[in-house]
């Protein structure tokens, strides 16, 4: 003899529509959580801001602090999205035009602010920086910013690194420009560039491997800047922060032997 509707499933059994309605309350609050932690991105670029409009040394080494926090925050809020899946969970609120928004204040605007602010360009040359500002926004903008196979486009708006060697490096005037040039320039060829958060393979997870020490020398380096009158770090620092250009110099290669390797005909 057949059994009820409910046995069968075809309705819900009584206490189903609860056990329901709670577990799309639960996907929802976790989703919206999601996009709180990557609005924390806001709240660090504000402090940020207020950082760099007081000046000095102490105020440039905690910008520099919160840039990296910024960015780990971005290295990791993309894996929680997917876990707890926003997209399906909200679907009227886009998370990557807020993470974009967040972006571009943490990795280009404020780095590139904190150039102007520490006087690292010399006198007269500092609209140079209006380059990679326009560069930065054409690179956001552009539809395959991103590509379907796990890579940035064009040079990845990394300024806030660049901004952190040019600080602590305390480079000739004139090589900090050329640099900002070029690497602003770059943005405009359609090169591939790591993007270890996004996927899988050989060269991604060395990157990860690599970049744990790196994080660990840039909060070396940090706590070791000067906070007093002068920005000049001392020898050690300076070395330090030298060594840990071994993890910039393997992106930029790795990258580019991606991008040569993709460009070669395939053999039949």
């Amino acid at each position: 003899m057949m059994g009820s509707q409910s046995e069968l499933g075809l309705v819900p059994a009584e206490g189903d529509e609860g056990l329901d309605a709670g577990r799309v309350l639960a996907q929802r609050f976790a989703a919206w959580g999601v996009h709180l932690y990557t609005a924390i991105g806001l709240i660090l670029a504000a402090r940020m801001a207020i950082l760099l409009v007081r000046g000095g040394a102490e105020a440039i080494r905690e910008a520099f602090v919160l840039m990296l926090v910024a960015s780990l925050v971005d290295a990791t809020d993309g894996t929680l999205a997917r876990k707890v899946r926003v997209k399906s969970v909200l679907p009227d609120f886009d998370g990557r035009k807020l993470d974009d928004i967040i972006d571009f204040l943490t990795y280009t605007f404020l780095p590139l602010l904190l150039v102007w602010r520490a006087g690292l360009f010399p006198e007269g040359t500092e609209a140079w920086l209006l380059l990679p500002l326009l560069a930065s926004a054409y690179g956001f903008c552009q539809v395959e910013a991103k590509t379907d196979d796990g890579y940035f486009l064009g040079f990845p708006s990394l300024w806030n690194v660049v901004a952190f060697y040019l600080y602590v490096l305390h480079l000739p005037g004139w090589l900090a420009v050329a640099i900002v040039v070029v690497l602003a320039l770059m943005t405009f060829v359609p090169s591939r560039y790591l993007y270890p958060s996004s996927q899988p393979g050989a060269l991604n997870r060395a990157s990860n491997v690599l970049g744990a020490p790196w994080c660990c020398l840039l909060l070396a380096v940090m706590w070791r800047l000067p906070s007093g009158d002068s920005m000049i770090a001392d020898h050690l620092t300076w070395w330090l922060a030298a060594i840990s250009l071994y993890f910039p110099l393997f992106y930029m290669a790795a990258s580019w032997t991606v991008t040569i390797k993709l460009l070669k005909p395939r053999r039949g």
